[in-house]
């Protein structure tokens, strides 16, 4: 038979493919089938190798990239069969050479990427060294602000400037996303919710009640909430295919070295009398500090601007992320062709349109409703949950 089942499927691009859904089918039982069942096709393998140079070609040469339209018709054979650019002769024995030790080197890269990652772990470990801060700063600080009682108002006071870093982040920081990365690129919005992060730990450290940290830890939440969502986007936009997974997973393991960082603060700092609260919540500033001042010197990211038409912008800061000018076409070329085929199935939908799909489709309803088990149980759970109140049992 010629027929090929969904088993006999040639996965060989998943990493590189978009995501396709195939038709509902039934069992022998007359059963329909989930239509959760998806092939992952690359785009390019649709047109022949001669149609994919010249639209690579055509690519650059109408979007200000005239003098490397060359190296993106090279590129974009690779990219429709990346794993046999052995047999493309257009390759000279430089670029062969580039892609072959890509190929055997899976986290080779050159400096400014492992900079700009090691900047995102810096923006996780802000998280873990926010949350924290609170955790030492509970042995005192209500204290200071006449707080320290048993009784039921104080209680919930003391709580509820714990709990609002958490409940800004999610109801006012994570909404607020979209449009600061709108207007003010990744850079841009990671810039300004570490700008947030540097003063609002400070202002914490310098209040004179306790309305005054609750709104310093108010607005430390949006920050949180917004810079949470942006640092792994970043991330991701930035690494190569064959490590991006894990280099997004990255983050978890540094908001828990922030949590570590913050304890050794927390100890530091604990012996220096009445002022060791303030201290312990003031030390928080010091990785948005970091985050602040190094995010300058990182490129923006490329899809960010191939996405608002700065598209020769764009491909010069994926030169500057990737080891070698193919590599660097190959993977900038190809997230074109992929952002293509997302405008069609997107069809000009807006934030609220977006944010109504959450909801209202099916497929990605149940995507949000699992995914926000997993967090509410994390939450409920972890360290996250621990790390604020375990010095209020001392």
């Amino acid at each position: 038979m010629n027929e090929k089942t969904s088993t006999d499927m040639d996965y060989s691009d998943e990493k590189n493919g978009v995501l396709k859904p195939e038709p509902e089918m039934a069992d022998a039982s007359g059963r329909r089938q989930s239509v959760a069942l998806n092939i992952v096709e690359n785009p390019l393998k649709r047109s022949s190798p001669d149609k994919v140079v010249l639209d690579a070609r055509a690519f650059a040469e109408s979007h200000d990239m005239a003098e490397h339209a060359a190296l993106f018709g090279k590129a974009a054979l690779v990219a429709r069969d990346p794993n046999r650019f052995g047999l493309i002769t257009e390759l000279d024995e430089q670029e062969q050479s580039s892609l072959a030790y890509e190929r055997d080197h899976k986290w080779h890269g050159p400096f400014m990427l492992w900079y700009s990652i090691s900047l995102c772990a810096v923006g996780a470990a802000t998280q873990g060294w926010d949350q924290t801060g609170s955790n030492g700063a509970n042995l005192s600080f209500p204290k200071e602000f006449g707080i320290d009682s048993d009784q039921g108002r104080d209680q919930w006071i003391v709580g509820a400037v714990n709990a609002i870093i958490f409940l800004t982040a999610g109801l006012i920081g994570a909404w607020i996303v979209d449009p600061l990365n709108y207007y003010f690129g990744r850079r841009g919005e990671i810039f300004i919710t570490a700008c947030c992060l540097t003063a609002t730990p400070i202002g914490s450290a310098f209040a004179q009640s306790w309305q005054g940290l609750f709104a310093a830890r108010f607005v430390l939440g949006i920050g949180i909430g917004a810079k949470n969502a942006t640092v792994p986007i970043y991330s991701a936009e930035m690494a190569p295919a064959r490590i991006r997974g894990a280099l997004v997973m990255f983050w978890q393991l540094w908001v828990v070295a922030g949590i570590f960082l913050g304890f050794c603060a927390n100890v530091i700092v604990k012996d220096t009398g009445s002022i060791s609260w303030r201290l312990q919540l003031g030390s928080a500033f010091i990785p948005s500090f970091i985050l602040g001042c190094g995010i300058f010197f990182c490129p923006e990211s490329p899809r960010w601007l191939m996405k608002h038409g700065q598209f020769a912008k764009g491909f010069r800061s994926m030169l500057r992320l990737r080891a070698h000018p193919i590599i660097a076409a190959r993977d900038y070329y190809y997230s074109f062709v992929i952002y293509q085929e997302e405008l069609k199935v997107a069809r000009g939908a807006g934030y609220f349109s977006r944010l109504r799909d959450c909801f209202t489709v099916p497929r990605i309803r149940r995507a949000n409703y699992g995914a926000s088990t997993v967090m509410i149980a994390q939450q409920m759970c972890g360290i996250n949950s621990k790390a604020p109140l375990v010095s209020c049992h001392e």
